[in-house]
């Protein structure tokens, strides 16, 4: 079997990802590294980075007027999160919403997203690794936090909407079975068999 990172993208190429839908995210930090605390009798325990980035996630419809956030957890080295995406009605000169605009002193905020943004999940996605990575970089400026890429699921029905939920609930009980515990490379393109029986589980 051939676990090497595959650096094609995996988002499928005819989704609009801007578009009325609810997504399972995964993120992993660089190389699996536990940057966000650790886990103590089945219970997540948050150092001050893990804060800020449950911070950050909280903040996402902040900045993102389409997104609702759903269930979600800040793991040791991973984020699990399901994402919500609905349409707004547009606003401003452009046709675009310019959420980030809104709150000046959230670590989300960066001034390269001031003149618009898609508004696609890839957009949230990138704009959460910013604000945690400008948290991260005020003591250690070249620390690199994130893995290049993110794992995204498109959630088909109530039922495995019900079955993911349950599952981030349940994450840090499992964690000594969790295969990103310990550390399997800077990626999470491996193939999906070696993490569970359906293909959302990472």
């Amino acid at each position: 079997m051939n676990l090497k990172p595959n650096r094609q993208t995996i988002r499928l190429k005819q989704h609009d990802y801007t578009s009325e839908c609810s997504y399972f995210i995964t993120i992993c930090t660089h190389n699996r590294s536990h940057l966000f605390g650790e886990i103590i009798n089945g219970r997540v325990v948050l150092n001050d980075t893990g804060k800020m980035a449950h911070q950050c996630w909280l903040q996402i419809p902040d900045h993102f007027p389409n997104a609702k956030i759903d269930e979600f957890i800040i793991m040791p080295n991973h984020i699990h999160g399901i994402i919500h995406m609905h349409p707004v009605p547009n606003v401003g000169a452009n046709g675009d919403s310019r959420g980030w605009r809104a709150n000046d002193d959230s670590p989300l905020r960066n001034r390269r997203w001031e003149n618009g943004t898609s508004n696609s999940i890839g957009s949230i996605v990138r704009g959460f690794k910013i604000g945690v990575t400008k948290f991260v970089r005020q003591c250690n400026p070249e620390f690199v936090v994130w893995q290049r890429n993110y794992w995204e699921h498109i959630i088909r029905d109530k039922n495995q909407h019900y079955r993911i939920r349950q599952y981030i609930i349940n994450n840090p009980e499992k964690w000594y079975f969790d295969k990103l515990n310990g550390g399997c490379g800077n990626t999470v393109l491996e193939p999906s068999m070696i993490y569970g029986y359906e293909s959302w589980m990472v």
